[in-house]
């Protein structure tokens, strides 16, 4: 006997061998994070950096996807927009979390021109489900039913046509 060194009683090598994968390159992350959802292109290097990634190569990987067409800013404001909005909130409030994504004013200004919705519509269908009780005239509720709007990101113009919708 020579000894427990672990040669070749066979009991180690019965487990398969596990292959690890290769570390993904930048653009792989940069593909992957996009594959999910639209990003812009200030938080998908953040994200990048997040794992690990340089800045330089971050800036390399989303300039390639950028030029072909998998990043682009204009596309992940109109997704943000529509999305927010569907969610009840205001204009005022979307332009600003556009800013918070490194959107430049003119990016914002095209997103914001190109929504085909009615943000006193959208206004008075969030009133109707939030605070119904403002639209029957209750002083207090309306007063509550104002500032909730106002924070949502509707400018006054959009919470007077919803509050003022049936009376006109």
């Amino acid at each position: 006997m020579t000894g427990s060194g672990g040669g070749g009683d066979g009991v180690a090598s019965s487990a398969p061998k596990r292959r690890r994968r290769p570390e993904p390159t930048p653009l792989q992350r940069a593909l992957g994070l996009l594959t999910r959802r639209e990003h812009s292109r200030l938080e998908l290097a953040r994200k990048l950096q997040q794992r690990g990634v340089e800045p330089d190569q971050a800036d390399a990987a989303i300039g390639k996807l950028t030029a072909a067409g998998w990043q682009d800013d204009g596309r992940f404001a109109e997704s943000l927009l529509r999305n927010r909005a569907a969610g009840g909130y205001g204009p005022g409030y979307i332009r600003a979390e556009l800013a918070t994504h490194g959107l430049g004013s003119e990016a914002i200004a095209a997103a914001m021109d190109g929504f085909e919705g009615d943000w006193a519509e959208n206004a008075r269908e969030l009133l109707q489900r939030r605070h119904p009780q403002a639209l029957a005239g209750d002083r207090e509720a309306r007063r509550k039913a104002m500032d909730f709007l106002l924070r949502r990101g509707f400018g006054m113009e959009h919470v007077r046509a919803a509050m003022n919708h049936d009376q006109a």
